[in-house]
């Protein structure tokens, strides 16, 4: 049973590993703080982010109809211009970038978890429960998951809260799959054999020294699942299956500017944009991340 020994004799190779594990993700943070692409998109991110967050300060109330602004182009009064019930519209983006970045992140939380917890139990306790997991694993990834999307949210009541939910259950398999691997590689390491062989438990074992080891990929997956995430909202939104209104998406807002791309292309040039920018950007880190850790595994 343990009792104590590990913690004691942790100045072997334990120790060893932990060292090597830090010093890889000080040279990770290197490599990306050097990398122009990441400190270039995380810049974007972290702009784009705070504008959203801030956008109470906006003089105007993104919900306030003023048909006498109906379609205004954009000028200084009202930058980005008005919509076809004359809101303001850059307050609208920025408000509704606050949900289409709240809708990716939390869902990305929801599916890290996830697959996360899938990866390491499966990859650590292999045999039969391995095989359970991979196969059911192997039947969500073959199910056309944004079908499925488009029927459990038309199904249920549209709400952010709802569509968090579906896509994070709908889009662990990648991540599970990932630390999986990465599971199994670790677990046979001198460290973890040792760790089993004094009676570490196994939840001991998996949140202290196998989840450690597997964050960088677990990290590389958060960042393009956020993407992922942000991408499935704004396609569900743009099919009207997304945020109601008054509230607004940035996906949502361009489904309200199909009918105006005649006579007002600025309505679904902005909101373009920025889904364009922001999941490049989160594609940009995820890469970046991949390219700083891959030398150093």
């Amino acid at each position: 049973m343990y009792d104590g020994r590990f913690e004691l004799l942790n100045q072997g190779s334990i120790v060893t590993e932990q060292v090597t594990y830090k010093e890889r993700r000080e040279t990770v943070l290197y490599r990306l703080i050097h990398d122009r692409r990441a400190v270039t998109a995380g810049s974007v991110l972290i702009v784009l982010t705070i504008v959203c967050l801030f956008a109470f300060l906006s003089p105007y109330d993104p919900n306030q109809l003023s048909i006498a602004d109906k379609l205004r182009a954009p000028s200084w009064a009202h930058w980005f211009g008005t919509d076809d019930h004359g809101r303001d519209y850059l307050t609208r983006i920025l408000y509704g970038g606050r949900v289409s970045l709240a809708v990716g992140l939390l869902s990305m939380l929801i599916a890290v978890s996830l697959g996360t917890l899938i990866g390491t139990v499966s990859g650590y306790l292999g045999g039969g429960v391995d095989s359970l997991f991979m196969r059911t694993l192997d039947v969500f990834m073959t199910l056309p998951s944004f079908f499925i999307l488009m029927i459990l949210n038309a199904y249920l009541k549209p709400s952010v809260a709802n569509m968090i939910i579906i896509i994070g259950l709908l889009s662990w398999m990648d991540v599970a799959r990932i630390v999986r691997s990465q599971t199994m590689s670790i677990k046979e390491q001198e460290f973890m054999l040792y760790a089993q062989s004094i009676g570490v438990r196994m939840w001991r074992a998996i949140f202290k020294h196998l989840i450690p080891g597997v964050m960088p990929s677990i990290v590389v997956a958060a960042s393009l699942n956020v993407a992922n995430a942000i991408l499935t909202e704004s396609a569900l939104s743009f099919l009207g299956l997304g945020v109601q209104p008054p509230a607004s998406s940035w996906g949502s807002m361009l489904n309200n500017a199909q009918d105006y791309i005649g006579t007002a292309g600025y309505l679904a040039i902005f909101p373009g944009v920025l889904i364009l920018i922001v999941i490049l950007s989160f594609n940009i880190i995820g890469d970046a991340l991949r390219d700083a850790i891959e030398p150093v595994k």
